[in-house]
């Protein structure tokens, strides 16, 4: 099979290339999946440049989920079919033609949904599923600022809130405003040009936030504006990846920069800080099911539409790595095979 293989840390054009490499085995309580469509995560960029500790070392194939249909199925693994279509969790070794998950983290793909929507859904959905759900459990009418409401995990975001009755504030640059808007967001945010604690200020009347997400690294910024009871879900820290190459420096010199919260601080301020990180998550639980599972529904119930931004082919993923660096996409960013 082919297969888009991070060859070592660098730049896009450097460090990733499309090579042949054996077909993965089925075991056991195991789903493969010819891949029609693979979904690209900030943390592959961050891996390339080689600032994610958890992805495996070059040469490797990276992918946590794709879309496709299934080619074969393991024993155990009731409920499929070769031909199904399906999205799939793939746990890293989705940029390729097949890629083998466990069945609990395969679930149908509904047919009016292309292969490259349904390589939006089972990281981005699940993220945002656990966050606004199982951690923050958002209700009807709370105001929710959402860091980076433009990206994938972000607009998953804003559609799972705007089903339960949030009442939205998104950031993202002036060009996207009225995508987020159409996504459920009520007020936007420009962070390249407006100082955004002043205008969530602004629009709250100086009451701050029930909840924020936050993507960036924006701590400090999001706990100031939340109110008594609020909830901040911190699950990635993007600021952190600037070049094409590991700046160690760079990277060490924000962390230490991230705000150390006290319980003591915490229980006196009424307000609850929270960190997501899926991949341990799915380690922890052995399979992402607790998060997947739930959005079968959501998609029947056409609360789920995923923003596909572009879609780029095996060959071209070093312009798919700049696109998605380089912040232009509204949505997310597949790669076929």
């Amino acid at each position: 099979m082919r297969a888009l293989v991070l060859k070592k840390h660098g730049a896009p054009e450097d460090a990733l290339g499309v090579e042949e490499r054996p077909d993965p085995p089925v075991g056991p309580g195991q789903v493969r999946v010819r891949v029609r469509a693979a979904g690209i995560n900030f943390a592959d960029v961050v891996a390339r440049v080689g600032l994610y500790p958890d992805a495996p070392k070059p040469p490797t194939v990276m992918g946590y989920e794709v879309a496709g249909e299934v080619d074969a199925v393991g024993a155990g693994a009731n409920g499929f079919e070769p031909g199904q279509r399906v999205s799939a969790a793939t746990r890293f070794n989705g940029f390729a033609e097949l890629a083998t998950a466990n069945a609990s983290d395969v679930f149908p793909l509904p047919e009016r949904m292309s292969f490259e929507e349904g390589a939006a859904v089972p990281v981005n959905y699940g993220t945002a599923y656990a966050g606004v759900v199982l951690m923050a459990a958002v209700r009807p009418g709370e105001r929710v600022l959402v860091h980076a409401a433009a990206g994938g995990v972000g607009t998953a975001l804003l559609q799972l809130l705007k089903d339960r009755g949030a009442h939205v504030i998104g950031t993202a640059s002036a060009a996207k405003h009225d995508a987020l808007r159409a996504q459920g967001c009520t007020d936007a945010i420009d962070y390249r040009t407006q100082d955004v604690k002043a205008e969530v200020e602004r629009i709250t009347g100086g009451e701050g936030v029930d909840v924020v997400f936050d993507a960036l690294g924006e701590f400090r910024t999001g706990y100031r504006l939340l109110r008594p009871g609020g909830r901040m879900v911190m699950y990635g820290l993007s600021n952190v990846v600037t070049g094409d190459k590991r700046n160690v420096v760079k990277a060490l010199r924000e962390v230490v920069t991230i705000p150390r919260f006290s319980a003591i601080k915490l229980m006196n301020d009424n307000r609850a800080v929270m960190g997501l990180n899926l991949l341990h998550w799915w380690d922890e639980a052995g399979s992402l099911s607790q998060m997947t599972d739930p959005l079968v529904e959501l998609m029947e119930r056409d609360v789920i539409r995923p923003v596909v931004a572009e879609s780029f082919p095996f060959e071209r993923a070093a312009e798919a790595h700049r696109f998605i660096q380089d912040r232009r996409n509204v949505g997310k960013v597949v790669l076929t095979p």
